[in-house]
């Protein structure tokens, strides 16, 4: 049986970069990483909060479901968590260069609070995108 939270482990990439993987969330089909950002904007919320959002993800990895996960423009995507009336997203994108294993990493997140996800929140996620890409040196 799989868990669902350990701990946080602290990797580091070239550059800048350094992100912390759930190492729960090291699943069938991919692994989550979560950059700083998105850990700095976990670490805001109450552990309940927390909790559903690392649940909804946990849970994406088998289920087809817009309502947990949803491709946005380009190549973000979002978790989607709705939580005591709180709609909360954290924006990701895939890093499929290692053959062996694919990566959803984490950007940032936010508790939404207009009926689209905001377009300054999109391109947030794509800077942070391009600069993981040309610090690890791929794309």
């Amino acid at each position: 049986m799989e868990k669902i939270i350990t701990s946080y482990k602290n990797v580091s990439l070239k550059g800048n970069f350094s992100y912390f993987c759930l190492e729960l969330i090291h699943m069938n089909k991919y692994a989550i990483i979560f950059l700083e950002w998105a850990k700095e904007f976990l670490d805001t919320l109450d552990e309940k909060t927390r909790k559903k959002i690392i649940y909804n993800i946990w849970k994406s990895r088998d289920v087809n479901d817009p309502e947990l996960i949803k491709k946005l423009d380009g190549n973000i995507w979002e978790f989607r968590t709705k939580y005591q009336t709180r709609q909360i997203r954290l924006l990701a994108f895939w890093d499929k260069t290692d053959k062996k294993e694919t990566l959803v990493v984490a950007t940032h997140g936010f508790v939404k609070k207009t009926q689209k996800t905001p377009k300054s929140e999109i391109e947030k996620a794509e800077k942070i995108r391009n600069q993981y890409f040309k610090e690890k040196g791929g794309n």
